[in-house]
């Protein structure tokens, strides 16, 4: 590496990972809230999207574990990468199940068409953000 690019990697560096914590931070919150409205209003939610309430403790389960899972990871000065790359991967996995649900699995209502892509696409630009800040991360 040049002096250059090594003074250029210093100085870029930190605001990444304060960004790439900050969009970690952002999904822990978003998901762990998700999880715990599931849990806590799993009847009435199901009941307006059209999903089980057992479905919504279950996902509520997973996700108030995967946003405090995520928050810890936030909290690292520069979180793991395999960790973030996973995190993003669930994201994804997410995203897609998500649609897959509604269409295979799910009577979603009307409601429920207009919530899953919506909480799908918010997942996925989570995963796109923390991808493209990852990237700009010197090794």
């Amino acid at each position: 590496m040049s002096a250059h690019t090594v003074a250029t990697a210093r100085r870029t560096a930190p605001a990444s990972w304060t960004a790439l914590r900050r969009f970690l931070a952002l999904d822990a919150v978003v998901s762990g809230g998700n999880g715990l409205a599931y849990l806590a209003f799993s009847g009435p939610l199901g009941d307006l999207l059209g999903v089980g309430r057992s479905t919504l403790l279950e996902l509520g389960a997973v996700l108030t574990v995967f946003g405090l899972a995520v928050g810890l990871l936030a909290t690292r000065p520069q979180p793991s990468r395999t960790a973030v790359r996973a995190v993003i991967d669930i994201n994804l996995g997410w995203t897609a199940l998500s649609v897959l649900a509604m269409e295979l699995w799910f009577e979603p209502s009307t409601a429920g068409y207009v919530w899953i892509p919506l909480q799908a696409g918010t997942v996925a630009l989570f995963a796109v953000l923390q991808f493209t800040t990852l990237r700009r991360i010197p090794a």
